[in-house]
Parts: C-alpha cells; sequence; structure tokens
C-alpha cells in the first residue's frame, strides 16, 4: 500500500484507529498490520509519529523503570535525562507506557510525571498482562518485553533500557525465566542494555539467548559480557563492536533477511562507575541471600523490584547513581545507533516509518513518500567542494546556544510609497537567521576550511512543531551543519522573522515572532551540555535570563568557557541575573568572553552599576583593587587616544573615542565579571580588553605598553594581574561592494569561536591574538561583501594558524 502524509495537527497524541493524518490506499498485497487499523488503543504521541513518517530516528524507552524501578522524584528526573540524551544525537525518544488503558508509544510531559509519581497506581506490564491492563482501563509501566512489542509494531529499531531480564538463580529447577528474552526472539529491535541485571544467572541467560537465536554483542573493545553495575561479568559475547554504524548494519541485514528476531547489544557501564561496582556487586549477593530466607524469591514478577530496592538500601543511594548512569549511557549509545540506522535505511531507498513491515513478513507492501530520502553530501556554493558527510555523533568542542530562525525579506522593485494598503512588484526571500545560528555556520565554516572537522560545531536551539521548524532544520542540514542539536518544542511556533525593507534596502518595518525562546527552559538544553561537555559554550541574548542563569552556573561547575554575544541593546543586560547569582564563587571572572557593541557595552556598564547593583559587590572592589590602575595606564591609554584609527584610511579619525567617550573606562569596570571584552566598533575597528594573569600568559607578562603597537599594558603590583588594551583597526572593504550589515557581527563571534577552539589560549599572547583578531576581522569582512548571513567563503579562512 503507499501511505501518504495528511494534515499535521497539534495537541495531544492521535490514535492510530483512524487519527493517523494519513490517507491509506489499499493494494491487494496483504498488510499483515491491519490490527492497527481495528480500533488498536494505541496513541502516537506527534514528535514520535512525525519522526517515524519521515524516516528520522526513533529509540523506544520502557516505562517499568520509571514506574518500578526508582523513587520519585528521581524517576522522573531520569526519565526526562535520558530523553534529552537521546535528543542529543538527533534521534527521537518513545517512551512507552500505558495510560488509562492506552498504550502511549511516547509520552507527553503530563503522562510521564503521571507515571513516575503513580497516582493511578500503575501496574509492571509484560506480555501476559496487556489484555487485562487494557480492558480494566488501568495504568501500567512496560517492561521490556511489552517494549519490544510495541516497539516492533510502530517500527521502532531501537529500544535502550538499563538491563535486560534473564534466566534467575536456580532457574534450572524453578523454570523462572523472563518474558523477555522470548520477546527478543520474536521482535526485529535492537536492544541496548548494560547486559543482563546482576541479581540474574547470567552464565545460563546467555545459555538461552543462544538456544533463541539471538545475538548477543558486546558493545567494547573486548568480548568481556558486562554484568549491569560492573564492566565485566567473566562471561564473553561470541561478537563485539565499539561503533554504532556496525550495529545499525547488523539491524539492517537482518531486516534484509526478512529475519525476525531482535539484537542483544551489551554495553558497559562508563569507566568512572567500575570501582563501586565491585561494591554493588556484593550487596547484590546480599539482597538475594536475603530474599531466599524471606520467601520473596517466589513472589514472581515482584522479585526484581524488590531486589533493586534492598540493593539501594544496602549501598546507601550508590546503587542508584550507578543505575542512572547506566540507563544514560544506553540512551546515548542507542540514539547513535538509531540515527546510523535510519541513515542506512535512506540510501538504501528503504526508509524507516511506523507502518513499514519491520515486525512483518516480506508480503507486507509499504512506501512512504519523503523529499529528502538521502542527503550524503552537498556542494559549497562558494568553492564547489562537497561539505563532508556530517558525523553527528562525534562531541562538539564549541556548542552555540540560542536562536534559530527563518528571516523572510520583502523589497519592492521600486521605488514606492509602502503606507498604502496594497501590494507592490518586487522580490520575496526567505534564508536562515538568528544569532546564535549565524555563529554556529560562522564557526562550522572556519573549522571545516582549517581542519575539516566541522562537526565539532552543534547549533543548539528551539525550533517548533511547524513548517518553519522543518525548513531550519533541512536547510541547517544542506550547509554540512549538524542538526542534532536543533530541540523540537511542541506546542510553539518557529522563530520568524518578517522583514519589509525599501528600494534601497533599508528597513521599513517587520514583525519578529520569537516567543518561543522565551518558553525555551534549560532542562532541554543540559543534557547535551552534558552528552558533549565543549570546550567553549556560546550563549546568545535571545535566551531568557532565567534559562541563562541555568546554563552559567552549570557551566561553571564543569569548567565551561563561556561567550556570551549580547544580541541587542536591550537583550545586553540578561546575563547579569546570571553574573550576580556567581560572583565570587570562584577565582576567575563568571564570563571568559564578551563580545559587546560600543551601544550594547554602554548599556551594560549602566545596568551593571545601576540596575544590578554589581559594582558595589566586595568581588567587583576587591578585583579592581587587584588592577592597581595608576597614573601610568592613564598617561599610556591618553597616547593610544591618539592614534590614527586606521594607517591606511586618514579620514577616520583617531581613537580619542575611547577614552573622551569613557570605553576603556566603562570595560575595565566590567573586568570583574568579564575576562575578555571583544568590542565591536563597526567602522571604527575592534577593541579587545581584557585582564589576565602573569604566570598563565608569561608572553603577555614580558610585554609593556607599546601605543604605537596600538595596545597598553598594565602590570599590578599588588598581585599577578596583567590588564591589556588592544585596539586593531579595521580591514578595507572595497567602495563599490554593496554591503550587507546583516550577520557580520555573528560571523567575527564565530571565528573567534572557531580559533579559540583551536588554540584555547589564543589571547594569551600578542601574536596569537593579533592572528585571532585578523581571521574574526576578514570572517565579519566577508560576510559583510555577502548577501548571505553567513559569507560562504568562511570555509577559506585557516583557524589552526593561531597555534603557531
Amino acid at each position: 500500500m503507499m501511505l501518504i502524509r495528511g494534515p499535521r495537527t497539534r495537541g495531544a497524541a492521535r490514535s492510530i484507529s483512524g487519527r493517523l493524518g494519513l490517507t491509506v490506499r489499499w493494494h491487494p498485497l496483504t498488510f499483515t498490520r491491519g490490527l492497527l487499523f481495528q480500533g488498536a488503543p494505541i496513541d502516537l504521541q506527534p514528535e514520535v509519529e512525525d519522526a517515524l513518517t519521515n524516516g528520522r530516528p526513533v529509540v523506544a524507552l520502557e516505562s517499568t523503570i520509571i514506574t518500578h524501578g526508582m523513587p520519585y522524584p528521581t524517576s522522573l528526573e531520569m526519565a526526562q535525562s535520558v530523553e534529552e540524551i537521546i535528543r542529543s544525537t538527533g534521534s527521537t525518544p518513545a517512551t512507552i507506557g500505558l495510560i488509562e488503558g492506552r498504550v502511549k508509544i511516547g509520552l507527553e510531559p503530563g503522562e510521564l510525571k503521571r507515571l513516575a509519581s503513580r497516582s493511578a497506581d500503575p501496574v509492571k506490564l509484560s506480555r501476559r498482562d496487556i489484555g487485562a491492563a487494557v480492558a480494566l482501563r488501568r495504568d501500567g509501566g512496560t517492561t521490556c518485553s511489552s517494549t519490544l512489542i510495541f516497539a516492533a509494531l510502530a517500527g521502532i529499531k531501537v529500544f535502550a533500557t538499563g538491563g535486560l531480564g534473564g534466566v534467575h538463580r536456580g532457574g534450572e529447577n524453578t523454570m523462572d525465566v523472563s518474558a523477555d528474552l522470548h520477546e527478543l526472539s520474536r521482535c526485529p529491535v535492537g536492544l541496548v542494555s548494560a547486559g543482563v541485571k546482576s541479581i540474574l544467572d547470567i552464565g545460563r541467560t546467555l545459555e538461552y539467548l543462544e538456544t533463541l537465536g539471538v545475538p548477543v554483542v558486546s558493545y567494547a573493545e573486548s568480548n568481556d559480557f558486562p554484568a549491569f553495575y560492573t564492566r565485566k561479568s567473566g562471561f564473553e559475547s561470541p561478537w563485539n563492536i565499539d561503533d554504532p554504524e556496525t550495529a545499525a548494519r547488523m539491524l539492517y541485514t537482518q531486516k534484509q533477511f526478512g529475519m525476525s528476531n531482535g539484537v542483544l547489544f551489551a554495553v558497559p557501564i562508563p569507566e568512572r562507575y567500575e570501582a563501586i561496582g565491585t561494591t554493588l556487586q556484593e550487596a547484590v549477593e546480599t539482597a538475594i541471600r536475603e530474599s531466599e530466607e524471606a520467601g520473596v524469591s517466589k513472589l514472581g514478577k515482584e522479585v526484581t523490584p524488590w531486589l533493586l530496592k534492598r540493593v539501594g538500601e544496602l549501598t546507601c543511594g550508590k546503587s542508584l547513581e550507578s543505575n542512572i548512569a547506566l540507563v544514560q549511557n544506553t540512551a546515548l549509545v542507542g540514539g547513535r545507533i538509531a540515527a546510523e540506522y535510519a541513515k542506512i535505511a535512506k540510501e538504501s531507498g528503504n526508509g524507516q516509518n511506523r507502518l513499514d513491515g519491520s515486525a512483518t513478513k516480506q508480503s507486507t507492501s509499504a512506501h512512504v513518500e519523503h523529499a529528502n530520502s538521502s542527503r550524503r553530501s552537498v556542494a559549497n556554493p562558494a568553492s564547489g567542494d562537497a561539505v563532508p558527510e556530517l558525523s553527528s555523533f562525534q562531541k562538539a568542542s564549541v556548542v552555540v546556544v540560542g536562536c534559530a530562525a527563518v528571516d523572510i525579506t520583502s523589497q519592492p522593485q521600486a521605488a514606492t510609497r509602502l503606507d498604502h494598503k496594497t501590494t507592490w512588484p518586487g522580490k520575496v526571500s526567505v534564508s536562515l537567521g538568528g544569532v546564535a545560528r549565524n555563529i554556529a555556520e560562522a564557526a562550522h565554516r572556519v573549522m571545516s576550511g582549517a581542519t575539516g572537522k566541522g562537526v565539532a560545531t552543534l547549533l543548539v536551539a528551539p525550533v517548533g512543531d511547524d513548517a518553519f521548524g522543518s525548513l531550519i532544520t533541512d536547510l541547517t542540514e544542506s550547509l554540512g551543519m549538524r542538526t542534532d542539536g536543533l530541540v523540537s518544542v511542541h506546542g510553539q511556533r518557529s522563530s520568524v522573522c518578517n522583514l519589509l525593507l525599501d528600494a534601497q534596502g533599508q528597513l521599513q518595518s517587520g514583525v519578529a515572532d520569537m516567543d518561543l525562546m522565551q518558553v525555551w527552559k534549560a532542562d532541554q538544553i543540559l543534557p547535551i551540555l552534558k552528552v558533549h561537555h565543549p570546550q567553549l559554550l556560546g550563549l546568545d541574548g535571545n535566551i531568557s535570563s532565567e534559562t541563562l542563569s541555568t546554563l552559567v552556573t552549570e557551566s561553571l561547575k564543569a569548567g565551561i568557557q563561556i561567550f556570551f554575544e549580547p544580541t541587542s541593546v536591550v537583550k545586553s543586560s540578561r546575563l547579569f541575573p546570571a553574573v550576580a547569582a556567581n560572583l565570587g564563587k570562584t577565582a576567575r571572572p563568571v564570563v571568559s568572553f564578551v563580545s559587546p557593541n560600543l551601544v550594547e557595552l554602554a548599556q551594560m556598564y549602566q545596568d551593571a552599576r545601576t540596575t544590578y547593583d554589581l559594582m558595589s559587590h566586595d568581588h567587583w572592589w576587591s578585583a579592581v583593587d587587584s588592577f592597581g590602575l595608576g597614573s601610568q595606564f592613564c598617561m599610556d591609554l591618553a597616547q593610544l587616544a591618539k592614534r590614527e584609527i586606521s594607517d591606511t584610511t586618514r579620514n577616520l579619525g583617531t581613537l580619542s573615542f575611547i577614552a573622551d567617550k569613557g570605553v576603556v573606562q566603562m570595560a575595565v569596570n566590567l573586568l570583574p565579571f568579564f575576562q575578555h571584552l571583544v568590542i565591536k566598533c563597526g567602522e571604527l575597528g575592534v577593541l579587545v580588553i581584557m585582564r589576565l594573569n602573569k604566570t598563565k600568559a608569561s608572553a603577555w607578562a614580558m610585554e609593556r605598553s607599546n601605543p604605537c603597537g596600538r595596545y597598553i599594558i598594565a602590570h599590578s603590583q599588588y598581585s599577578d594581574e596583567i590588564v591589556v588594551i588592544h585596539h586593531f583597526p579595521p580591514l578595507q572593504v572595497a567602495q563599490e561592494v554593496t554591503l550587507n550589515t546583516t550577520g557580520a557581527g555573528d560571523s567575527l563571534v564565530g571565528a573567534l569561536l572557531a580559533v579559540l577552539a583551536q588554540n584555547p589560549r589564543a589571547f594569551d599572547s600578542p601574536v596569537t591574538l593579533t592572528k585571532a583578531l585578523d581571521i574574526a576581522q576578514q570572517a565579519a569582512i566577508l560576510t559583510l561583501q555577502s548577501p548571505y548571513a553567513v559569507s560562504r567563503s568562511l570555509s577559506s579562512l585557516r583557524s589552526s594558524s593561531t597555534t603557531s
């Protein structure tokens, strides 16, 4: 049959029965999954449905771990973090559960909380319980076995969980064998887990899986089979791999042969939890012995929750921490495998969709039309070179968080009065915009040109569940950029800016729909940062103050350097609540880099001094005193102010503005909060004002003020602090070139991020700082002369030259 996509709707999940948003045309071929269209009480959450329909990767998640495996609210927090980790890989999470007798493939936030809080007394749901629980309209948490069933029915190829059930100890006498094993032998799903639960008989479980014909694969460098809390069980798997592509190809090969069984991918717990593993295993043995003595071992499905709870008690909660870590780890691996599977399926012209017959024989025939079924590489419009195929699973060294938007620009063909209530002939163009998006593209292009590793840059931005959100994702991918950081926010509109220009290209009016940025919360961002742990975190001023505060606080704890782009005068001070919350908690300034223009600098100074009263803080006084700025600094500044702005363009005047308009004074007063200020002065160049430690920046420690070289240095007599003021003249632009100021400043910031990713100490030496600013200014000039928000020619720049 052919499935043709129908209209999208918003809101709660739609029933597969009659509300799929699909028009179904039946072919004479037998469709063995017709039960899905016979009133089965199954609901697909819109995000999951959209991903499956369009061949995007989806990862199934069980819910028994939420309803029975962990205490509330830890269970809810764990579930939310696991879903975000999966999103960070470019996959869509589909937590499966039962709500009032309806199977939910993908849970809304309220449904997730309902199961986690156990307000409706959810049951533990295995294969044998499905019919009864549905008929009685109960809530339920799906075990591995029932999750496998529903994942296979929906066409989901990967399922991530903590531990698989198996043969219980003494099972050779009691015949106590988990239904998980049989289900894995008849559901074509890759199950990613930390092996089988250590409370079980691991050896007999592996033997039983062999009898059932289920492949067991260690996802590690060796064949060692993990034992849940420990990386080695003493048993070995027949196979081992250590990359998601090979795992995906295993699953796809089995699909090609029409095999109905799944695959067990056993992922060892992260190494940092190995040390506690032995202690936890001792607690497991104690709990098992106690369960036998108390008769708990004869209670069937209640045994496992009791044992896990008892192990947690015996280890004072340490087992819970390890349990969460291993679940998060398998979610990360599962997301990567699912993404690779979706890529392989698309390349083979057999894209995954929810009704693709993945749980059926080859008599099933289904096809989903998808406009962009294969996208391996795209041409660079500037150079004609192909951008390397995305490798979305490399950890990003630079993460840029903020706004990604669609810019719609309208311009009449001829000069006319635009106040008439009518339409005019002209041009309408659609392009990508948003400050964070522009910065990320610039960093991506510069890093790609220097190292070929554009995937080291990740844009993290919200998109709505609308056509504009799809457009942002598709156009971002077409540029060769990663899309695994684009977070879909359901029920929200994507950011769109609609501009009306006059015939000369000057802005007349416009409408900016940016509400999405204010409802976007930090809990949708932090899991991505945890996965990547970048060197640099770029933040734009479109983010709400509340979200900025959380991101800054957590980044400081993790040792991640922050680069803040103020974005506009109104938004430039949104960072100060974060500064106020963290001031004095660390020896270094709260924010490493900030890049205001002259107007934004004045506003930030004013708000820091008055609105937030930060300059009465003891930390501010201590920092300013440590600079030791005296009469010599004032004399050096006066000399620097006499220099010409440019040695080549004489009509720009002198640098007197840096003293007369208080630019340096304002910046120095902000140094207790920001270590490096990169002040964009437009046609007057760039001014860098920074505080350094002479032991860490020894090259500057050997320098003295040199106004002729456009920099002055203050060496404190009271501390190891150095204050540097360095002016970089503007680069020349050909007069006949039409200038487009959109994105020039963003390109400068993106290029600096690329430079700092290659050389984190680029600002610590006069030579490397000069090279860094040269690349950044070149990036700005290229964009200034380009019709695009970010020039395609940035890929020709070489950020790696700053390492010398």
